[in-house]
């Protein structure tokens, strides 16, 4: 943290430097100008740059409203410098304004923490984006951070963490690209690396289904299970394991084949209802008349199926 004195120092340095800038608005007092040429980005990475416009038009026409966080190193001149800990977008923008300081909020953390508390801000504004979010914890995980610790630095479920680190594990270098490059969702890929974890065979025929758009999303998930479910059938029974397909265009036969028969049942059972409810409301109908109940205990019919007398009671 900044001493008394030094935030005195700072203050005054803060209200010399705002007068000639265009960029402050609405600055705490406990932010202070820093000159862009003495912050250094430890982290830096690549940026989307319809958002980094947006970013630099905003501060353009509003000014900052959120000051970059640093914090303070000895330069290799001897003079202080400073180490960039969130606000990466921000300090690009304000180099780019032709701006020689910005508002930034002092910090006392490590390297080891500034690199973390980046990290944390960059998930947190991301909203999960996977293909940036997976090679921010492959980097946690090049500095020996385990699954818990991952966790806890970046508020992530433990579940999602661990679903990247078993794609990464696998060594899945190709579903890693895919993901990367915005071509498989994150989720799907998962999928296919389970399948291959199982069977290499299936695996690989999962994932060149949905590249060449044979399978898509759900899909995917689906047409696993349905393989999965056979193969553990095909163990059962001799001579069954030549029923599975051999190939990603008989994969996707199976699949489409299984589609149309859930639809036909599904078809089936909605008209085996339709037909209950007629047969239903023609015996309540009859059921009101009187004279058709005494006929029916004349004759000894006065019971119905208890499934059939529920339906009545229920209609």
């Amino acid at each position: 943290m900044i001493s008394e004195t030094n935030q005195e120092t700072n203050h005054k340095h803060l209200a010399a430097q705002t007068k000639g800038s265009t960029m402050l608005t609405d600055a705490p007092e406990s932010v202070t100008l820093f000159p862009i040429d003495r912050i250094e980005v430890l982290n830096s990475r690549d940026r989307n740059m319809k958002v980094f416009e947006e970013i630099v038009e905003n501060i353009r026409v509003i000014g900052l409203k959120k000051p970059i966080t640093v914090t303070e190193r000895k330069g290799a001149d001897g003079a202080p410098a400073f180490v960039l800990v969130c606000g990466e977008g921000r300090l690009h923008a304000f180099r780019l304004l032709g701006e020689t300081h910005i508002p930034a909020l002092i910090v006392n953390v490590s390297d080891e923490d500034a690199f973390i508390m980046s990290l944390a801000e960059n998930i947190a504004r991301r909203g999960h984006r996977p293909l940036e979010i997976l090679a921010d914890i492959e980097l946690l995980l090049a500095r020996e951070f385990s699954v818990d610790d991952v966790v806890q630095k970046t508020g992530l479920s433990q579940k999602y963490v661990r679903d990247i680190i078993f794609l990464l594990n696998k060594g899945e270098d190709r579903l890693i690209a895919a993901v990367q490059n915005g071509d498989i969702p994150l989720t799907t890929a998962l999928e296919i690396a389970r399948a291959k974890d199982g069977d290499e065979d299936l695996g690989d025929m999962l994932q060149e289904a949905y590249e060449t758009g044979q399978l898509r999303g759900h899909q995917v998930t689906e047409a696993k299970r349905l393989l999965e479910k056979r193969k553990s059938q095909a163990s059962k029974s001799a001579g069954a394991r030549s029923k599975l397909p051999a190939s990603t265009h008989s994969l996707v036969k199976v699949y489409q084949k299984e589609v149309a028969r859930q639809h036909k049942m599904v078809l089936k059972a909605e008209h085996a209802h339709q037909k209950l409810l007629l047969v239903v409301q023609g015996l309540k109908t009859l059921f009101a008349d009187s004279n058709f109940v005494n006929l029916l205990r004349a004759e000894g019919l006065d019971t119905l199926p208890k499934y059939l007398a529920e339906r009545l009671e229920f209609a």
